[in-house]
């Protein structure tokens, strides 16, 4: 495609604002008059260890391919280029003659690093570095306490952010795009980059769960507004029911930004057409991830370490056997089994089975939270590097405003209490099809008959708990008294 102007072109740099609506770095070019390039760099050096995972990638696959059609539509294209994004940015500008680049910014530690580095090295060679927020309601540093500095209670910070209020409007759509690509702008095909398992097609599932890109967010939003939130506050626990938006991957890759659904949501709270009580605890899910990122960006090396530092000495256990048990759901206990295979059917898992999977995980087997959050960021589709990270420490009991380590969650009375008909259970684990509602939750406590007539055979189509949750629970106490 040749340039149609005369004009140097701008250069609007993706990353995890796939969307053409409230874009605040797509909008500032659109409206600079300029011709633009369109880029997405597909960088799996820069983040070391924590490239995108697995089940991310088919995400973004598909994310990629409606951010492309919506960009074809306005004018432009998408160009996709594979590399170190210093590089290939360094190398798009020597090609193109930019002397604009424009992007939203992102928090992670390897990523303001690269992106600080990125800039000097531009503004030495004249380069105009454009930058807005396109990813939270606030920046991390906006909300502070009194006394200055980031919060390290969620409720206060809630409360600080409702204070602050949000005055910003949803940017329009960018609709026309004049391209600033030459013949001379090659692009990757977006099929040579593998993102797409092959044998065996792990993600065949995902397709009946999901629908990436921008029109699935935004119809994702519009049918929780019409339907769940109604009853959200008091359904979001249960898995066993569609009580939850949906709606953290598309937020994961920027398809919708939290402004647009804080303004959305506001609209119709003030239309009266939503409730009031179960808009404000879905707003308060939006305020955690705020929270999360603050967290992140004031402690970058909590990726690594735990915000409390006494954990570090805790003695956690190096178990491969009960580690792989977790990861494949086959741990005897069907609401901990249900959630891990839901995750690896789905690439998404409910976030209070969420809380019971990680619980167990750190508590009842004493295995390195690290260990498991390494493992949902390479199966979720909506693996945050902010809420996985805060979230995980949160479960461990390490991290802040973190539930006590000696809070344990049983996970029959979990399962009793969130999935009392067990359908939840069933959906996900099969062999537990036929159990009773008596005993879902508790399989080896049913009779031989009782077991007969479900065909369950424990130890043989599903397995005893690898662990007793009393013994288990006081192993847990006993290691936490060690740090204390």
């Amino acid at each position: 495609m040749n340039k149609t102007s005369d004009k140097k072109p701008s250069i609007v740099w993706f990353r995890q604002d796939l969307r053409t609506i409230d874009n605040p770095a797509l909008r500032a070019a659109a409206d600079s008059g300029k011709p633009v390039i369109c880029i997405y760099i597909l960088d799996d050096e820069n983040p070391g260890n924590w490239k995108i995972g697995g089940a991310s990638r088919w995400w973004l696959h598909h994310s990629l391919a409606d951010l492309s059609q919506r960009l074809n539509k306005a004018g432009n294209q998408l160009v996709l280029r594979r590399g170190h994004a210093k590089e290939v940015i360094l190398d798009l500008i020597e090609a193109t003659g930019a002397d604009t680049i424009y992007w939203n910014r992102r928090y992670a530690p390897y990523d303001i690093e690269l992106d600080k580095s990125l800039k000097e090295t531009l503004s030495d060679q004249n380069i105009q570095v454009k930058t807005s927020n396109g990813r939270l309601l606030f920046e991390p540093w906006e909300i502070e306490t009194q006394s200055g500095g980031p919060y390290r209670v969620f409720t206060p910070f809630w409360k600080a952010m409702q204070a602050k209020g949000v005055s910003r409007e949803p940017l329009p759509e960018v609709t026309q795009l004049e391209d600033g690509s030459s013949d001379l702008v090659l692009s990757d095909d977006l099929n040579d980059w593998g993102l797409l398992p092959t044998k065996p097609d792990w993600a065949k599932g995902f397709t009946d769960w999901w629908s990436p890109g921008q029109a699935g967010a935004l119809g994702r939003l519009g049918d929780f507004l019409d339907n769940a939130i109604r009853s959200y506050s008091d359904e979001r626990n249960r898995p066993d029911k569609k009580g939850t938006s949906g709606l953290s991957p598309h937020l994961h890759y920027g398809e919708i930004s939290p402004l647009q659904i804080w303004s959305v949501t506001q609209n119709r709270l003030a239309q009266e057409k939503i409730p009031g009580d179960h808009a404000k605890v879905f707003l308060s899910e939006i305020a955690w991830r705020e929270f999360s990122y603050s967290l992140l960006y004031h402690n970058p090396n909590m990726l690594d370490e735990e915000l409390n530092p006494k954990f570090g000495k805790f003695p956690w256990k190096s178990d491969k056997d009960k580690l792989k048990a977790w990861q494949q759901g086959k741990t005897g206990y069907p609401i901990v089994d249900a959630g891990m295979r839901q995750l690896w059917q789905t690439g998404w898992m409910h976030n209070r089975v969420r809380m019971i999977v990680g619980s167990f995980l750190v508590k009842h087997l004493l295995i390195d939270w690290r260990e498991g959050m390494k493992w949902f960021w390479d199966t979720l589709v909506d693996a945050d590097i902010a809420s996985n990270t805060a979230s995980w420490q949160w479960i461990a009991g390490c991290g802040a405003d973190a539930a006590p380590y000696f809070r344990i969650f049983n996970p029959m009375t979990q399962g009793e209490k969130f999935d009392p008909s067990g359908d939840y259970v069933r959906q996900f684990v099969p062999e537990l099809q036929k159990m009773p509602k008596k005993h879902i939750h508790t399989p080896w406590e049913a009779d031989v008959s009782v077991l007969e007539a479900a065909d369950v055979r424990l130890g043989e189509n599903y397995p005893y708990p690898i662990v007793e949750h009393k013994p288990a629970r006081q192993a847990a106490l006993d290691a936490y008294e060690t740090i204390k």
